[in-house]
């Protein structure tokens, strides 16, 4: 995934290599997204009746990438899906796994994880018992713990936000500016939900400059004006204006996601993938 004619860097210290990231330049210099990927946790319902058609059914719409979450993937046969995916051309850049799943069966994951092709591991949820300023804390130990296991098996960390980090605020300091303190910025990522930053009341423009060179990824959900979930060009947020921030922001990937993706699924996924490939920033 490489940008044509150019790279920059970005800071005193730190490179931004515009060169890795799933860009290219259209005859008015004009970037766009070469290869959008999906969450698979938006297909869901059909991923668990039948993961091999699914993949065959993202691939037909055009995606290249996918992200494995929900559907029961964990306890699927991970070679079978590494199978499909090469005869689809498909690629799982990465993979969510779940908190408890990293404290109680690491190995397991790090396997999951290489089988699938992944070379990145998402944590993507907190539950409520973790949104104290205690329990915030303590797993933030173990978010820079994880990071250290998985740089030494060869992968990466990083972690998926939904609202709750920014609106939570013990003693006034919400557990997203926790989080960005405690965690290592070298080894912990960022995979940023742009919809759950705004549902939040966050300036995301903001948000990636305080951020730059630390987001692994997007996930691109739209936003309706009732604030409800929508498919990508659907809704009000301008993504435009959000992506071409990436030579602050250093994203590498792009995964639609619609937690509340309406069946029969295809047309919403659909609708989100033509919008992506369409739109020049």
């Amino acid at each position: 995934m490489m940008m044509n004619r150019r790279s920059l860097l970005l800071g005193a210290g730190g490179a931004v290599a515009i060169a890795s990231q799933p860009f290219g330049l259209g005859a008015a210099h004009a970037a766009q997204i070469r290869k959008v990927g999906l969450q698979l946790y938006t297909v869901r319902e059909l991923f668990s009746d039948d993961p091999v058609a699914t993949l065959e059914k993202v691939a037909k719409v055009g995606y290249r990438e996918v992200e494995f979450g929900g559907g029961g993937y964990d306890a699927m046969d991970h070679k079978l899906l590494r199978k499909t995916m090469d005869r689809l051309g498909l690629k799982c850049p990465s993979l969510h796994i779940g908190y408890d799943a990293l404290l109680e069966k690491f190995d397991a994951s790090v396997t999951m994880a290489k089988t699938l092709g992944a070379d990145t591991v998402v944590l993507p949820y907190m539950v409520d018992k973790h949104r104290n300023a205690a329990a915030w804390e303590a797993a933030l130990v173990n978010f820079n713990r994880f990071a250290e296991k998985l740089k030494a098996a060869g992968l990466n960390f990083a972690y998926h936000n939904h609202d709750f980090e920014f609106t939570v605020k013990p003693d006034g300091v919400s557990l997203y500016d926790r989080f960005l303190k405690a965690c290592d910025p070298a080894l912990v990522k960022i995979e940023l939900d742009l919809y759950w930053a705004i549902h939040a009341g966050e300036d995301v423009h903001a948000l990636i400059k305080s951020l730059a060179g630390r987001i692994y990824a997007y996930h691109v959900k739209d936003m309706r004006a009732d604030r409800s979930m929508t498919s990508v060009g659907s809704g009000t947020i301008d993504f435009a204006s959000i992506f071409k921030m990436n030579a602050i922001a250093g994203t590498q990937h792009f995964y639609v996601e619609n937690d509340q993706c309406p069946a029969p699924y295809i047309p919403d996924i659909t609708k989100s993938y033509q919008t992506l490939r369409g739109l020049r920033f």
